[in-house]
């Protein structure tokens, strides 16, 4: 059962993670891209997408949504824009989840993603829950997604997170081969090497609480005010500390609304207010821990 689960890590003593200039604490941005690539019977899904919007509940329909595909439509027309201009206008660095399919049906937003050289890690091929999706499935839906962000990018994308993940999805990551780092965990404030498979591959942990998630979510924040004050405490708990990493999700569709990009906006200056801080797209913070932290 030991080597099913890894439930130890680095325990009471976590390493060093040297962060560059001395700085106490490693921030990074995620910017969800997964409009259009959502479930439709459009795609030929069984039904219509109930996840993670603004109608907190909703039920899937073997028929076409279209409150649902409007809220999605969102994401892609305005929200994503609202953020871009966000980071764009502070010179933050980000890093975009951008679904395979969702990035195809937008190549404006690839565009604008490229300009700022935020990096575009691999999402998947689509925005669904691949828990049931048969192997095969999946591992044909993984080669299809770094062929389709190759094109779009003009290079096969270093970092990947599924995100609705199966539990095969981590083995054929692995297979696939070509990953800096995997983000499929939520185990970790720092990277780890996970050596389940044959060949050791670096994850760089992902966050579903420091997270605009949890303003859609039954037990989540009801306005900007509660999410800009978590996202707060956690930076600043987690520089008080020192040596440690704090990933922030975003999406579109959510945090690109207006009374969220407000508390986004707010978080970002009180970041930007402290000089101990080294904020950097997740392939950076890979690179760096491949070069202090080696697997051994």
């Amino acid at each position: 059962m030991s080597a099913v689960r890894e439930l130890i890590g680095y325990g009471p003593t976590p390493p060093d993670p040297c962060w560059p200039h001395g700085a106490r604490i490693a921030v990074q941005f995620v910017v969800n891209y997964e409009e259009g690539a959502e479930n439709s019977i459009l795609h030929g899904d069984k039904g219509s997408e109930a996840f993670l919007s603004d109608m907190v509940g909703a039920a899937s329909h073997p028929a076409r949504s279209m409150a649902m595909e409007s809220l999605y439509e969102y994401g892609s027309r305005a929200g994503f824009w609202r953020l871009h201009r966000l980071f764009r206008e502070r010179q933050v660095p980000a890093t975009v989840f951008g679904v395979a399919a969702a990035l195809e049906m937008n190549p404006g937003a690839v565009d604008a993603m490229l300009e700022t050289e935020w990096e575009i890690a691999s999402h998947g091929y689509r925005w669904i829950d691949y828990q049931y999706v048969p192997e095969d499935v999946e591992r044909e839906h993984i080669s299809r997604a770094i062929d389709i962000h190759r094109r779009l990018t003009g290079e096969r994308p270093q970092g990947w997170y599924q995100g609705r993940t199966s539990p095969n999805t981590a083995r054929l990551v692995v297979e696939e081969g070509g990953f800096v780092y995997d983000a499929d965990s939520y185990a970790d404030d720092l990277p780890y090497w996970d050596n389940r498979f044959g060949s050791p591959q670096l994850i760089v942990p992902y966050s579903l609480e420091t997270n605009d998630m949890k303003m859609v979510a039954l037990n989540g924040f009801t306005e900007g005010e509660q999410f800009y004050r978590y996202l707060r405490d956690s930076f600043d708990y987690l520089r008080a500390e020192g040596g440690r990493m704090m990933s922030i999700g975003l999406h579109g569709r959510i945090a690109g609304r207006p009374g969220r990009a407000a508390a986004v906006a707010r978080f970002l200056d009180h970041v930007l207010a402290h000089r101990d801080v080294w904020i950097a797209r997740r392939i950076d913070i890979a690179r760096h821990w491949l070069e202090m932290h080696p697997h051994v």
